[in-house]
């Protein structure tokens, strides 16, 4: 019957946090390795998750503004299930939140870009959590519906610069992408083979603001990730593919990564409150909201 309880109590937090998520918020390798998935599943303590009353402490997650939809949620319901529990979030980009891991400054690092080796070798463990696709978008007045592999690469190292050679109008191409350190940026520069080639007329500090330009901007392409598309921008075919969960489960989207909660070594490791949390997440009801916000949980 408490479990019951709990459970409902849960779903409703999950309900009114997605509705918060999705009326006010923006912000937030082709084939991801398999064998990385979650690290050491097995040592994930389920004591914690049967026991929450029990637990009693914080957990600070810390790193990409691209992981923020789903850290907000994952932190928000599962402290309806444990209210001694608080979890705070705080998104300043991938490459940050990986060093705070390491440094212990905070308890995970959230990455939307696999771990460097690195970051492996100062100690930090790569948890993959989520799969996630990046859409390439542009403003809707854009009469291209759908780009290949070779043109988007072409596009962000400079060789194409007007939207008339791709059949659109004749319109010069503004790049807009994240800054230096972003997880989105290194996953889609890694994934199109152009790192330290792209060419970009500007460089943005958030998935917000990418959104942002790509409304108001005319003749922009831009690179966001999955959860964050709404109908101010229009997202553009790849190699005649929409940006879905289905094509990317499918492998047929060659535009993904994984999200990724990075820790000082093994989740076992880690505080019972850390242990917990991991615990909800590859729980049913976790796959359930990673489900809703837009992203494919790991099997």
């Amino acid at each position: 019957m408490k479990k019951t309880i709990l459970k409902r109590q849960r779903l409703i937090a999950f309900a009114a946090t997605l509705g918060l998520l999705f009326t006010g918020c923006v912000s937030g390798n082709e084939a991801v390795n398999e064998t990385s998935k979650i690290g050491d599943n097995n040592a994930i303590s389920q004591e914690s998750e049967e026991n929450g009353a029990r637990l009693g402490g914080s957990v600070l997650m810390v790193g990409s503004t691209s992981m923020d939809k789903f850290a907000n949620a994952i932190a928000e319901v599962y402290m309806v299930g444990n209210p001694n529990v608080t979890v705070t979030t705080e998104f300043v980009g991938s490459g940050a939140g990986i060093e705070a891991a390491i440094n212990k400054t905070a308890d995970i690092g959230n990455s939307s870009r696999n771990l460097k080796e690195e970051e492996i070798i100062k100690g930090a463990v790569e948890n993959i959590v989520a799969i996630d696709g990046i859409a390439v978008v542009t403003d809707k007045a854009n009469i291209v519906e759908n780009l290949t592999k070779e043109q988007l690469k072409a596009i962000y190292t400079g060789g194409i610069r007007n939207w008339s050679e791709l059949g659109g109008q004749n319109q010069p191409i503004v790049v807009i992408g994240r800054e230096a350190g972003s997880g989105t940026r290194s996953a889609f520069e890694e994934i199109l083979d152009i790192e330290d080639k792209a060419i970009y007329a500007n460089e943005l500090d958030s998935t917000g603001a990418v959104i942002a330009k790509a409304t108001s901007i005319s003749g922009v392409i831009g690179y966001v990730s999955l959860d964050v598309i709404n109908d101010t921008v229009k997202t553009l075919k790849l190699d005649d593919m929409e940006a879905n969960a289905e094509n990317i489960r499918a492998g047929e989207y060659f535009l993904s990564r994984p999200f990724v909660m990075a820790t000082n070594g093994e989740i076992s490791e880690q505080t019972p409150e850390v242990q917990s949390l991991f615990a909800f997440i590859f729980s049913e009801e976790g796959s359930e909201i990673i489900r809703a916000i837009g992203l494919i949980p790991v099997e």
